[in-house]
């Protein structure tokens, strides 16, 4: 038997070090740090494993608050009272799902939680909101400092309440201070600049052993478990905003974005809220129309394309259009995977000038995105109320500051064919009669 013997590599055993050994021992870790991360990646067990929660550390926000529910008319007299005088409101709206198709956003409000030092008044009634909150929510002098206020104001013109005042809404701050990051939740900033984790304050309590639970008990008490937690949950919200209205506005001075935040990005969303709610006209019946006109399209290329291919198959398989293209038609293989050849964008763009049925494939393709995007896509969102479409514009989803939009997108309407900028024809502006009697009988 014949032996091959390789070196690969010599270890050099007279490299310089300059670390001791001693320098190279591990060190205990930055307890404060480690609880930190653990916390912002939710590894519980783990923070309680390595006991990294000191009990002097732990804030516990609902012995922090005194909460104020069944508000007499004292209560409301003392609270009005209190933010005429501060000329501001911290506030939590907390929502319900609505499936009602003639609301622009399906919530409705379900509670209003308002902080005042170290008081948290809760209220559950809808009448009391609209007859004791309404001359506060629509006084421009007062400060509104909340979470997501342009979802907000339109919950309130649903109610009838014109919110102005847009101040300071911690979702915007946290992107300010941060725009790498993408979550900017109430729970996700608490963590990340409060370091305290509101889903353990969340949790409801559990039976005891020796209560037998039934179907009837549990239906019996299920609204007021639902009710107390509900409330827990807006406590803990408001008194996470106010913590959080403070950190934060402190964090952006120091950025030197103050001037950023107040001067363009509130005012900015006050704008994005008005046309959120007052929507883009569309025209419903062109739409379908043109969305007719698609269709036609799409059968025409389907069947330019069985031609080109001399047979039929589902355009709409990648493993169908991978054997035709690659096996029958024998186009250069660009791309494959386990799962078989690839058809995608990249690949197809690269065999544009190989055969005329790829052009014809990138036609089928953005006319099929046309359709189902921008016509069977929109049609649900066009408001029975409003025939209007009254879609989100976000501040804070793009890294580079760029407004989003969604549900629909309306920002990226194709352009490419003429049936891409015929799409544009079937959004309609208001007259501008209408236009002129809304602003002559506007608050």
């Amino acid at each position: 038997m014949l032996l091959c013997q390789k070196n690969f590599g010599t270890i050099n055993t007279k490299s310089p070090i300059e670390e001791s050994i001693e320098e190279l021992k591990r060190n205990e870790w930055d307890n404060d740090k480690v609880l930190e991360i653990f916390t912002r990646l939710r590894f519980n067990k783990y923070i309680d494993r390595f006991s990294l929660r000191s009990e002097e550390k732990e804030v516990n926000p609902l012995e922090e608050i005194e909460i104020i529910e069944d508000l007499n008319e004292k209560h409301i007299i003392e609270l009005t009272n209190k933010i005429e005088k501060e000329k501001q409101i911290i506030y939590y709206l907390n929502v319900k799902e609505n499936t009602d198709e003639e609301k622009i956003i399906k919530k409705d409000i379900y509670s209003i939680s308002i902080i005042i030092e170290n008081k948290v008044y809760y209220i559950a009634n809808e009448r009391t909101i609209k007859n004791n909150l309404q001359k506060i929510f629509e006084n421009s002098e007062i400060k509104k400092i909340s979470y997501k206020l342009k979802q907000d104001y339109i919950l309130l013109k649903q109610m009838d309440i014109s919110l102005k005042g847009f101040s300071y809404d911690i979702e915007i701050a946290g992107y300010i201070i941060d725009s790498i990051k993408n979550k900017y939740d109430i729970e996700t900033l608490s963590i990340r600049y409060l370091n305290i984790e509101l889903q353990r304050y969340l949790k409801t309590k559990a039976p005891k052993e020796e209560e037998q639970l039934t179907l009837f008990s549990m239906t019996e008490g299920s609204q007021d478990e639902e009710d107390e937690s509900e409330k827990i949950k807006a406590c803990l919200y408001i008194y996470a905003i106010k913590k959080l209205y403070e950190v934060t506005k402190k964090m952006i001075e120091d950025q030197g974005n103050l001037e950023l935040f107040q001067r363009i990005e509130m005012p900015t969303a006050e704008v994005l809220a008005k046309m959120q709610y007052t929507g883009i006209g569309i025209d419903k019946e062109e739409l379908i129309e043109y969305g007719r006109k698609i269709k036609a399209e799409i059968e025409e290329k389907t069947n330019k394309i069985y031609q080109l291919c001399d047979q039929e198959f589902n355009i709409n398989s990648t493993k169908q259009l991978g054997k035709v293209l690659f096996e029958d038609l024998k186009l250069p293989v660009q791309k494959k995977k386990k799962s078989g050849y690839s058809t995608d964008v990249e690949v197809l763009e690269k065999l544009r000038e190989e055969h005329p049925v790829i052009q014809e494939l990138l036609d089928y393709r953005q006319l099929c995105k046309l359709n189902s995007t921008y016509v069977e896509g929109m049609l649900p969102y066009i408001n029975k109320n409003t025939e209007r479409i009254h879609s989100y514009f976000h501040q804070t989803v793009t890294a580079t500051g760029r407004i989003s939009s969604a549900e629909p997108n309306l920002q990226n309407i194709p352009t490419r064919f003429e049936l891409g900028k015929n799409l544009r024809k079937v959004f309609k502006p208001r007259p501008r009669l209408y236009l002129y009697r809304r602003r002559l009988f506007a608050n």
